[in-house]
């Protein structure tokens, strides 16, 4: 085993950015994708590094079970509090969906 690396911090730094972020931390892998105009990046995280958190997906306002593969994607110009999680599925079909999104009749409203 190696010894463990501990690195300060540029003292220059203020806030945290999308970089700062490191994509092993999830055990995905990061891209960019070019969506409406716009480049986002693209992180694909494993259900293991998921455990213990639910999220709403933006393309069916369903949740995101804990534990569930996901796609976390959020414009490159912004930071980390813009990131929003999809379901794999909702971000590959994000052009196929309407603007209006239909519930079920015992989803929640929020």
């Amino acid at each position: 085993m190696s010894p463990r690396r501990n690195r300060p911090k540029a003292a220059g730094s203020s806030g945290r950015s999308a970089e700062d972020d490191p994509s092993g931390r999830y055990g995905g892998w990061q891209s960019t994708e070019n969506w409406q105009g716009e480049d986002w990046s693209v992180r694909h995280v494993a259900g293991a590094g998921a455990q213990g958190k639910t999220y709403r997906c933006p393309g069916c306002d369903q949740l995101i079970p804990s534990g569930v593969p996901h796609v976390v994607a959020w414009p490159e110009h912004s930071g980390v509090d813009d990131r929003r999680h999809w379901h794999k599925a909702c971000w590959n079909a994000k052009d196929r969906r309407t603007t209006r999104v239909q519930r079920s009749r015992n989803a929640p409203r929020f």
